[in-house]
């Protein structure tokens, strides 16, 4: 698996990125994030409880622990008041990526090339906007898939610009499981297992830190902001 450089994730920006309420949030948040030397994943704002605001965070090499969520919680919680984009009472939620995180970078899709994704476009690419295969890497622009759903008549390599990617993340599979766990005991960026190696997936997904400071929380893991109006929608659906 190839790991990026120092300068490699400096300059690997986002490819996939928001839209509507969720972008005006990740413009205002993610210079704080940066400054604290943490990378901005993704943003949702869905209606779960009234209103949510997701964000996912890591660092540069792909790890987060729980004192970063807090961090990363307590930065942009003046932001968000300072600017205030969603204008209605919502819980914040800081998380890591997850297992089966969201692939946003190009750097992404070269550092786990090797496991299993899936990848929605935005419009079609040879004959279809869905696919899902083993990561490949990326190659002039473009992510390298080999489809493990290919027809006989189909090509099974291929090459995905990801310009056109509107959503993609990794598959949850015993492999991906196993890495992440013993990666994660260790701080260690994220690496291949061997075949022996795999272990059965653990309960539960993802972690959740609140609250937000200087305001009441409405949960164990999330606080809320009290604003006038409607919730909005979810800006950002996606396949679970």
């Amino acid at each position: 698996m190839n790991e990026p450089t120092a300068t490699d994730q400096d300059n690997d920006k986002r490819i996939v990125v928001e839209s509507g309420v969720a972008a005006r949030v990740a413009a205002i948040i993610e210079p704080a994030i940066v400054d604290l030397g943490y990378r901005l994943v993704r943003v949702r704002v869905t209606g779960q409880n009234g209103c949510t605001v997701q964000i996912m965070a890591e660092r540069p090499d792909g790890t987060m622990n729980v004192e970063g969520c807090e961090a990363v919680s307590q930065a942009v919680s003046p932001a968000l008041d300072v600017d205030d984009p969603i204008q209605v009472a919502y819980h914040l939620e800081v998380s890591s990526p997850g297992i089966d995180r969201p692939l946003v970078r190009a750097g992404d899709f070269e550092r786990w090339a090797g496991h299993l994704a899936k990848i929605d476009t935005e419009t079609v690419v040879l004959g279809r906007k869905r696919f899902r295969g083993i990561l490949l890497g990326v190659s002039g622009g473009n992510a390298l898939l080999s489809r493990d759903d290919a027809k006989s008549e189909e090509e099974r390599d291929v090459a995905i610009p990801m310009s056109l990617i509107a959503d993609a993340r990794l598959v949850l599979t015993d492999a991906l499981v196993t890495e992440s766990l013993r990666r994660g005991k260790a701080g260690l960026p994220p690496e291949m297992p061997t075949a022996d190696e795999i272990a059965a997936p653990p309960k539960g997904r993802k972690k959740s830190l609140g609250p937000r400071p200087d305001k009441a929380p409405a949960s164990k893991d999330s606080a809320s902001k009290n604003k006038r109006g409607p919730a909005p929608q979810d800006t950002n659906p996606e396949e679970e």
